[in-house]
Parts: C-alpha cells; sequence; structure tokens
C-alpha cells in the first residue's frame, strides 16, 4: 500500500505534458467518385512535378499527348468522367513539365515545357470550348527544357522558371522580358519566393540550399541541404525560415528546418521513413501547418511550425489504399469555412482519377472561426512588374478576411506589350468576352498601312479561288462524262 502511494505521488509530480494546438484533430474524407474527376490520361513523364494546380474556378492536369505537350483544364463545378475529345491547352511542341496558377488572376496559367519555352495562357470564365494553341504570352529565354515555374506572391506579372540549362531566369510576363538571369551551376529541383518576394530560396543537384537576392541575383547564403542524391524540396514560411524535405545518405526521408540567415545548422531536422517518392511540401503561411505529401506512396502528413522547440510538431496522417501520382491543392480563398475546411487537395491516381479530398478541423460551433481563418492572401497584386524590377521594391501579400467568403475579383485579359506594341494573341472568341481596345491602345502602325484594305483584298481572293474551285469540278465533271461516252462507242 505504501508503495502504491509513492507510485502515484511520483506519477502526479511528473512533467508530463501535452501540447495543445487547434489543429492537433485533421480529419480527411475523400468524396465519392462521381464527385471527382474521372477519366484522365495523366502524363507519363518521369520529371519530379505535381501534375496538377489549382486556382479558385478550374483544376489543371498535365496530360499525355502524342507529338507534342498538352495539359487539362477543367472548372472546379465539371465533375465526372472525362470525355477523350475534352478540349484541352495543346500549344507546346514538347512535353509540358509544369503548370502554375497567377495568383493574381485566376484565369492566367503558366506551363514550361520540355521544348524550352513558357507560355502563358488565357483561360475563358466557362473553361475551354476547343483546343486552345494559341498564348497569351510566349516566353523564349532558356536554352534547355524548362522544369519548374513559381509566381512572385505580391508582384503582378512576375514569374520565376527553371531550367536544364542551370539558371533562374526572372520574367516581366506583361512586356515577354526576361528581366533578371540567376546562373546556379546546376539543376534546380524546386525553388519558393519569401513572404514579401524579396528572397529566392532554391535547392539543387548539388544537394546545396542557396538563398538569392530577387533583386540583384546575388547569393546572399548557401550550403549543403540534403544529403541523398534525389531531389529535394524547399517551401519559404511566413517567418523568414525554410522548411525543406528530402533525403539522407542512406536514402531515408526526412525533413529540415532553417533559418535564411545562417544555412550552416538546421533549427531542426527530423527523418520520416524510408520510402524512395519525393515529399512535396505545401505549406499554409496564415497557419504554420505544413502538408508533406509522398509521391508514388498514399499518406499525406501534418505538421505545425512553432516558435518552441522542438519548433516542428507532427499533428497527423492521412493514409488512403492508393498512391498519389500527382496532387494539387486549392488556394485557400476558396476552402469552405462553414464546414471549417481548411486544405482541400486534389489527388491524381494511376487510373486517371483525380480525387477530391477536403480537410477539415471538427467544430460543434456553426459561427465563423477567427482562430482557424485568419486573414488571407487576396488576388489583388500590391505591387506592378515595374516597381519591382525597377524600383526594387518589395511588397507583402494584401490580405482579404474569409469570413464572409472570397469571390475571385473580375480581372481583365492578359494583354502583352512589347515595346510600344500591344499583342493580342488571345483566341479567336476573345472579341465576344471584352470590348475592343481603344485606338491609344492600338498597336503601332508602318505608314501607308490600310488593314482593312487588306481584308477586303483577302475576302475577294477568296471569292476567286472558290470561284476556280467549282469551276474545276464542273470540268472534272464533262471530262469524266466524255470518258464515259468514249468507252460505250468502243463496246459497240
Amino acid at each position: 500500500m505504501f508503495f502504491c502511494l509513492e507510485a502515484a505521488d511520483f506519477i502526479d509530480k511528473m512533467p508530463f505534458h501535452v501540447r495543445e494546438s487547434k489543429f492537433r484533430h485533421i480529419f480527411g474524407q475523400a468524396l465519392k467518385r462521381d464527385v471527382c474527376y474521372d477519366g484522365i490520361r495523366i502524363t507519363r513523364t518521369s520529371w519530379e512535378s505535381t501534375y496538377c494546380a489549382v486556382s479558385t474556378k478550374f483544376v489543371a492536369v498535365i496530360t499525355e499527348a502524342g507529338g507534342g505537350g498538352a495539359f487539362l483544364v477543367l472548372p472546379l463545378t465539371k465533375v465526372g468522367r472525362v470525355n477523350i475529345d475534352n478540349p484541352q491547352v495543346s500549344g507546346h511542341k514538347g512535353a509540358v513539365l509544369d503548370i502554375a496558377w497567377c495568383p493574381h488572376n485566376d484565369n492566367v496559367i503558366a506551363s514550361a515545357s520540355d521544348d524550352c519555352t513558357i507560355k502563358v495562357w488565357q483561360i475563358p470564365d466557362e473553361g475551354l470550348t476547343s483546343n486552345l494553341t494559341e498564348p497569351a504570352a510566349d516566353l523564349t529565354g532558356h536554352l534547355k527544357r524548362v522544369t519548374l515555374l513559381v509566381w512572385h506572391p505580391s508582384a503582378m506579372n512576375v514569374l520565376a522558371s527553371a531550367s536544364s540549362d542551370n539558371s533562374i531566369i526572372l520574367w516581366n510576363v506583361g512586356t515577354c522580358e526576361p528581366k533578371l538571369q540567376i546562373a546556379v551551376g546546376e539543376q534546380v529541383w524546386s525553388a519558393s519566393f519569401n513572404f514579401d518576394g524579396s528572397r529566392l530560396a532554391c535547392t539543387a543537384k548539388d544537394k546545396k540550399l542557396r538563398v538569392i537576392d530577387s533583386h540583384s541575383g546575388e547569393v546572399l547564403q548557401s550550403d549543403k541541404c540534403h544529403m541523398g542524391s534525389k531531389p529535394s524540396q524547399c517551401a519559404y514560411l511566413k517567418d523568414g525560415q525554410i522548411f525543406t524535405t528530402g533525403f539522407s545518405k542512406m536514402s531515408s526521408r526526412e525533413y529540415s528546418l532553417w533559418n535564411e540567415k545562417d544555412l550552416s545548422t538546421t533549427i531542426a531536422s527530423e527523418e520520416i521513413d524510408s520510402s524512395n517518392g519525393v515529399n512535396f511540401i505545401f505549406a499554409d503561411p496564415d497557419t504554420g501547418v505544413i502538408y508533406l505529401v509522398g509521391k508514388g506512396d498514399s499518406n499525406i502528413r501534418f505538421f505545425e511550425v512553432t516558435k518552441e522547440a522542438p519548433y516542428v510538431h507532427y499533428l497527423s496522417l492521412y493514409q488512403s489504399n492508393s498512391p498519389q501520382r500527382g496532387i494539387g491543392w486549392l488556394p485557400k480563398r476558396a476552402v469552405d469555412v462553414n464546414k471549417c475546411e481548411i486544405a482541400r487537395f486534389y489527388k491524381l491516381h494511376n487510373n486517371g482519377l483525380c480525387e477530391v479530398i477536403p480537410f477539415t478541423v471538427p467544430r460543434k460551433s456553426e459561427l465563423f472561426q477567427d482562430d482557424l481563418f485568419p486573414e488571407t492572401a487576396s488576388d489583388q497584386p500590391a505591387i506592378s512588374a515595374d516597381d519591382f524590377f525597377e524600383g526594387s521594391k518589395n511588397a507583402k501579400p494584401l490580405t482579404v478576411s474569409l469570413k464572409d467568403g472570397v469571390k475571385s475579383s473580375n480581372k481583365a485579359i492578359l494583354q502583352v506589350q512589347r515595346k510600344s506594341n500591344v499583342l493580342d494573341k488571345m483566341p479567336a472568341n476573345r472579341s465576344s468576352q471584352a470590348p475592343a481596345a481603344s485606338e491609344a491602345a492600338a498597336p503601332a502602325l508602318p505608314p501607308g498601312f490600310d488593314p482593312q484594305g487588306i481584308l477586303d483584298d483577302m475576302r475577294k481572293l477568296k471569292l476567286i479561288v472558290k470561284a476556280h474551285e467549282r469551276r474545276i469540278k464542273t470540268l472534272e465533271e464533262r471530262l469524266s462524262q466524255y470518258e464515259s461516252g468514249e468507252e460505250d462507242v468502243e463496246d459497240a
């Protein structure tokens, strides 16, 4: 009896403590198949990409295409089986390796390809009704295949691309100009802007993590990251820390947390498991929750990054029976706050299914949960591309409250300006989607150039060609009758 009392007293005095977190119980439940997307011919390329990107209006999936590269764009509301002849974006001459939606325009998506080009596309609100082959902007500058795309978080029309030519280029999409080229010296595996876009972190084939000044291209920090030979991933967090995933020398998967000002040592590091698939990072800057999605396995792990040791806290795990071929996630602006949905993933299966998986934090109250949904980045840019490139300005993303729901802002159709000319490379039905450009915005024309006269001449030529076609057809019919008449005479 004395021993039992002493043991009970000892247990009461133990410093046992369970860390409190509102995200300890994240619940994931895949939607039924009939409200997902099915029958998608997912690309078979072996490049380490997510193959999927999601905006508040559309889900895009890189598909298998003969003789070139293509990707599928579907409205979020158009669920069910996808027809084999469904319209696609198919303007590349090589396989599409990465796609990324613009954070400031939910109708604009960029694609990187094996044909060494980047193309930027404008998707109509109603989706595609025919194959889209003409991009709104064509970015050429890389010497080898383009493998990675990352949009600037707060500057309008600023895009970073990485290529197998071992370089990173920062583009002004509005003018199709490469504004800054950064020689990395190795194949870049992943890249991520910090919260205000003043820094760019990247991992490369030489196993190094680099922190780069996005205005000058200067490498501010560089050190060894994960020692394994397989690709590593990185994501900038809101407070200047960098989260990475990769492989150890023994090929075990691991994660690390770094301080952007000193990459000589990690803040935290932990081995995950011994699987061989790349762990893609999806970081929520509003809540500090990080989702690790293993390619080729069926797990999605949740972590929370805090300011107290051990800094990275394991939360939970979502498992399913089927491995993920690729993955995309919905922007925070479009989650269903009424159901306490904090994230929604779009998981690609090997059998062509795109499965929708919402993740929620169950709450009894039906009121808006302020602690789960702090203000998030809006679709309004904080600065222009000129401010960023020429003024060397930085700005944090403009934020918006999710309390009353957020709808995508009405955006003008992307127009690209080369020097003094405004290029209009939109599909043929563009005129029905937006008013015609004013005369002041029209491209400068050479002296004596008469576009209306050229159109009239083209119409006349078409009429002449059609008349000749009819005359040729008539002569062919007469010749056929003449030849059949001769054959009748010979038979007689």
